[in-house]
């Protein structure tokens, strides 16, 4: 079994493979779909503004490729701007389009707090997601000034961040996590650990 960590110049990608290995799970970084197709699993990371995101998938015509292989069934983890990307819309930098696999849209985060939201806060989860299989802790390591809006039923978690926030979803073969679970200690890893055994 190998995961396949989605390369378009805009991911803290090493981290990720850390805590996969860490976790004895066997990935590899690639920009290229025909490697990325050997792969049983698939997880789309991200750090900056969604705009620059999406015109970086299109330059390598990598949003075409995502969407036809989502298609297949294949497990795609999105983690924070990965996460937003899979959704329809940003309002960040003016409204752009996203990969519109999962329906909602990337709004500004207006609390009377801090932003970005940049630390720990506790998971409340909505659904008995798979990946959130034998949590025990829930506290996750969290930055991001822009955040899901969904009336759609796939939110599987929420936190308090001044309101509550959605920051986790999943439809069919679709996960997707606005905080970071390889930056989330033992609890990030089990998160991992259940996503690979999908």
């Amino acid at each position: 079994m190998k995961i396949g960590i989605i390369d378009y110049g805009m991911g803290n990608l090493h981290s990720v493979v850390n805590a996969l290995s860490f976790i004895g799970v066997d990935s590899f970084v690639s920009a290229d779909p025909v490697a990325l197709n050997k792969s049983d699993k698939l997880i789309l990371p991200g750090v900056g503004a969604f705009k620059d995101a999406m015109d970086e998938l299109k330059k390598n015509a990598l949003h075409t490729w995502i969407k036809e292989v989502s298609s297949k069934e294949v497990p795609l983890l999105g983690i924070c701007l990965g996460m937003q990307l899979l959704f329809e819309s940003s309002e960040e930098h003016g409204l752009s389009e996203g990969l519109g696999l999962l329906k909602g849209h990337i709004k500004k985060l207006e609390v009377p707090y801090k932003i970005p939201h940049m630390g720990w806060n506790e998971l409340i989860i909505k659904k008995e997601a798979p990946i959130f299989k034998g949590l025990e802790d829930k506290h996750v390591y969290f930055v991001h000034s822009y955040h899901l809006e969904t009336d759609e039923d796939i939110v599987s978690a929420t936190t308090n961040y001044g309101k509550e926030v959605q920051v986790a979803a999943q439809q069919n073969n679709l996960f997707a996590l606005q905080f970071h679970p390889e930056k989330s200690g033992d609890v990030g890893l089990n998160i991992l650990k259940n996503f690979s055994k999908l």
